[in-house]
């Protein structure tokens, strides 16, 4: 199965008061023309679609395009809330627009149920795993601690549980929202240290084959199976040296994993100067 995997789009962001909405419709042009081209069989969106939680209706009417362009083209969708977004706004109409092959998933509760796919080789599950507040979800996972590990650990236990009665067969994909230790963070993110402590292990993710990350704005390769997309554009200077991209991800009939970089447009590039 061919997934793309990017995340962080915050859509209405502003770069130094400079609106970034004509940069960010020629990215989801290239989103769309790609998942095209290349016969893509899933995008996922690993967190903040928009940049608040409350954005500007310009933001708005952009994402609703891109919604109606991937849905005509037939292709799949699977996307989380990010800590950026508002999952009660961003999830409304959730169940009516996943007739049309868009499943967004912002509820802390569904996070085991998966949106199942298939292709030649079987099925695929992906599990949405929203960005999950410590403190608001901590009565959901019943966890006595509230903390980034811990609420995520309960949540994937959850998700080893379901995967573990379906098909031996069953591949799996897992989107989730956080700052996962090895990664390295850029000036433009959102801090969400909880009580000094901000990052998870990769371990945490263990048990599935395919990990789309979110949050972090720079691509990276934590481990062969757990990636972050990176966010499409550069939201801060702190980014002027990153290579903006998407992850398309082969996973092979027994889970097998390759994946290979697809630039997003630059539409004006960074720079930064230096002198007296």
């Amino acid at each position: 199965m061919r997934i793309l995997h990017t995340s962080d789009w915050h859509l209405g962001r502003s770069f130094h008061r400079v609106s970034m909405l004509d940069a960010q419709a020629a990215f989801l042009d290239h989103l769309v023309a790609t998942a095209r081209d290349r016969e893509v069989d899933a995008v996922v969106v690993a967190g903040d679609v928009y940049d608040r939680a409350v954005p500007p209706l310009s933001a708005v009417e952009l994402f609703d395009r891109a919604l109606h362009r991937l849905a005509d083209s037939g292709v799949p969708t699977v996307m989380i809330s990010g800590n950026h977004d508002s999952a009660r706004r961003l999830g409304v109409l959730s169940g009516l627009v996943e007739r049309a092959g868009i499943h967004l998933r912002t509820d802390p509760a569904g996070c085991a149920t998966p949106v199942l796919l298939t292709d030649a080789h079987g099925d695929v599950a992906f599990y949405g795993l929203p960005y999950l507040e410590p403190a608001l979800v901590r009565d959901e996972f019943k966890v006595a601690k509230a903390g980034h590990e811990t609420v995520l650990g309960a949540a994937m236990e959850r998700v080893r549980a379901d995967l573990a009665g379906r098909d031996a067969g069953t591949r799996s994909v897992v989107l989730a929202h956080a700052f996962v230790t090895g990664g390295t963070p850029s000036d433009s993110e959102r801090d969400i240290t909880v009580g000094g402590v901000a990052s998870v292990p990769s371990g945490v993710f263990d048990g599935v084959h395919y990990v789309a990350l979110g949050h972090l704005h720079g691509a990276q390769t934590l481990t062969e199976r757990v990636r972050y997309a990176g966010s499409p554009l550069a939201y801060s200077f702190s980014e002027t040296t990153h290579r903006k991209t998407m992850w398309l991800v082969e996973l092979g009939p027994e889970g097998e994993i390759e994946a290979e970089r697809i630039d997003c447009p630059v539409p004006r590039a960074l720079a930064r100067i230096r002198g007296t």
